[in-house]
């Protein structure tokens, strides 16, 4: 987790028309963005790698997994940060669906269900 990040998760959650029609309240939501935060490591970013993605805005997610050392970026946000004119191949980009189809696959001896 990393403060550009932060600052958006707040912000999202915040946003009421958003949770309008959502079984849990607002403070129910700050209370799972808590429990999330607390299983998350903070990492700071010291060197801007701006790689160019499509939305100016999702080049602090990029920047965050090169910091924090991730294995994959797991977003339903796929396109818009897959391309971007600096690419790290060692970091893939998936949806959830596939996240989740990589770890079966792993835990199956590569067998898909």
């Amino acid at each position: 987790m990393g403060q550009a990040l932060f600052l958006e998760f707040q912000a999202v959650l915040s946003r009421e028309h958003i949770f309008s029609r959502s079984p849990i309240s607002a403070r129910e939501r700050e209370e799972l963005l808590n429990a999330f935060l607390s299983v998350c490591d903070w990492v700071e970013i010291y060197y801007s790698w701006r790689p160019n993605l499509s939305d100016e805005g999702d080049n602090h997610v990029m920047e965050l997994a090169v910091a924090g050392g991730v294995s994959a970026i797991v977003t339903n946000n796929v396109s818009d940060l897959r391309g971007g004119e600096l690419v790290f191949n060692e970091i893939p980009v998936m949806t959830p669906i596939e996240f989740l189809q990589s770890l079966l696959g792993e835990s199956s001896g590569g067998r898909k269900p």
